[in-house]
């Protein structure tokens, strides 16, 4: 694809690791200057090839600390061309007992935050034409058991996508990736033992679990001129999908027979 984006300026929230540093790394390598922010400095900048990401603590559920953080980028390069709403995330709770507190801030991670960040960066945007990456999760588009808030607000996500595809076009291209199961180095968290990982990656149809690159090869895509036609649209980045369970279960019983 080459570089697309040379002498533009990404921003990427949640960069410091996993998907987000390999979406950060990924457009580092595009040409793109990346800045990037979190809740603490990583311990070494993410960089690619000598090049690397700015980096502030921000905690983007503050609409102002997102705003401060927004123009303080702008007065340092003078423009946006691609925002990259990557941060996100909860911890299992089961919902009879999620307190209210828990559910508040899952919400405000996952959906209120990328809305803040999209609003802040919204006029340097459109002056670019540029766009705007929302990364969403299978949890989104199906039951999510143990994470009801995250799915919700991520199935929330989906649909802020779709609107502000509508509000937006034709200044700015708003789109959406749809991740499935993918490992990070915090993957046994997530997805148990080495062999349940496995387990896992056999069961989907391309063998395999997703890897950052992956995401970050489908941001670059979203955001060059080969996806100039696409907006309001949810790509699902998911290796083909989780298998049914009840076709286990199909299997399991057929061989009791």
């Amino acid at each position: 694809m080459g570089e697309t984006g040379v002498g533009k300026v990404a921003i990427v929230t949640g960069g410091t690791r996993g998907i987000g540093a390999a979406i950060v790394r990924r457009l580092l390598a595009e040409g793109y200057a990346v800045a990037t922010c979190g809740r603490t400095a990583p311990e070494e900048p993410i960089g690619v090839d000598g090049r690397t990401a700015e980096f502030e603590a921000c905690d983007i559920r503050d609409p102002a600390a997102v705003a401060g953080w927004i123009e303080a980028l702008v007065a340092r390069h003078g423009r946006i061309d691609l925002v990259v709403n990557n941060a996100g995330g909860s911890p299992q709770a089961e919902a009879a007992t999620a307190s209210p507190r828990f559910s508040e801030r899952i919400l405000q991670l996952n959906l209120l935050a990328p809305l803040h960040v999209a609003q802040a960066a919204y006029p340097y945007l459109k002056a670019a034409s540029g766009s705007i990456v929302n990364i969403a999760s299978v949890s989104g588009a199906r039951p999510s058991p143990d994470t009801a808030i995250y799915g919700a607000a991520k199935a929330g996500l989906l649909s802020l996508t779709t609107s502000l595809a509508q509000e937006w076009g034709p200044e700015v291209r708003v789109n959406a990736i749809i991740v499935g199961l993918i490992e990070t180095e915090t993957a046994e968290m997530t997805y148990g033992t080495r062999a349940a990982q496995e387990r896992i990656a056999a069961s989907l149809p391309l063998g395999r679990m997703g890897r950052g690159s992956d995401i970050a090869e489908a941001v670059v895509f979203l955001g060059s001129p080969a996806a100039a036609y696409i907006s309001g649209a949810k790509l699902e980045v998911h290796g083909g999908g989780e298998r049914p369970l009840f076709l286990e279960i199909v299997k399991e019983e057929a061989g009791k027979a």
